[in-house]
Formats: C-alpha cells, sequence, structure tokens
C-alpha cells in the first residue's frame, strides 16, 4: 500500500467523515487495564497526517485542548494482559512524538520521552508476554523519535 495514492485519499476522505467532527475527547478514562494503544492520541496522530497544520491545529484545540497524561504503571510484566501497558507507553510516546512537530510544542515531546522511559527498559524482561511484540513498539516509537516525527506532512 505504499505511495497508493488511492488508497491514501479513501483513508483520509473516510478519516475527515469519521472524525472530523469530534470534539473533548475523553482522555481521562485511559488507560483501561490491557490497552496498548490510546484511542485518542491514535486519532489525533491520524489527523495530523491528512489535515492541513492550521485545520490540525483548530482541530486539535477542540479535540483534546490539553494533553495530561502519566504514564501508565505495569504492576506485573508477566501478566499478559497487564503487561499490554507497557505497549501503550510505547505507542503513546510514538504519538506524542508525532504530535509535538505536528503543534511545534516540545513539551509533548518531553511528555514522549516521559512515557518511553517508562517502559522501554522492560521490553526485554525475560518475559514472553511482552518481549515477542514490545520491540516492534519499540522500534516504531524510536523511529518517530528519531525522525523528529514519523508523521510529517
Amino acid at each position: 500500500a505504499v505511495h497508493d495514492e488511492k488508497l491514501g485519499a479513501l483513508i483520509a476522505e473516510r478519516a475527515r467523515t469519521y472524525f472530523a467532527k469530534d470534539t473533548e475527547a475523553p482522555l481521562k478514562w485511559e488507560p483501561g487495564g490491557e490497552d496498548f494503544l490510546s484511542p485518542a492520541l491514535e486519532e489525533a496522530a491520524l489527523m495530523a497526517r491528512i489535515l492541513s497544520p492550521s485545520a490540525f491545529r483548530s482541530w486539535m484545540k477542540a479535540f483534546l485542548p490539553a494533553v495530561k497524561l502519566t504514564p501508565a504503571i505495569v504492576s506485573d510484566r508477566t501478566d499478559p494482559k497487564i503487561v499490554h501497558l507497557d505497549g501503550l507507553n510505547l505507542s503513546r510516546a510514538r504519538c506524542l512524538y508525532a504530535l509535538s512537530t505536528a503543534l511545534r510544542r516540545p513539551a509533548l515531546a518531553q511528555l514522549g520521552d516521559t512515557h518511553a522511559q517508562a517502559s522501554l527498559p522492560f521490553i526485554a524482561s525475560g518475559s514472553y508476554e511482552g518481549e515477542h511484540w514490545l520491540g516492534t513498539f519499540a522500534v516504531q516509537m524510536l523511529d518517530a523519535r528519531e525522525q523528529g516525527t514519523a508523521l510529517t506532512r
């Protein structure tokens, strides 16, 4: 699907249809007990890719006027559900790096660093429950950080 303009246009059109009117994302409801993606941050990261910079800033002001998050606490990395919270921290960091660049808000990248530091040391915990997939999330997060964002316009 790389460089498939027709697919890209369809994704952008569907994202606008589904999400353009969204406001007041319930970020305070996160995390659930076994989330590995943040619905609100993933939606915002997608919209950063498809909207113009000024349209995205306006949309984001209505959708997530303040991004106040603390890293999820993983109480048992051998639990196959609870360890998802390490993935949540890493995917949040990836999204926060993208949003930091799109909005030119370095504080979001710092918040991304906080989330990354909470889980990156544990991707090789010795427990299969996280080790077999957290590395992928870590690479995506590190790539987004290194690139400044994985979602440049």
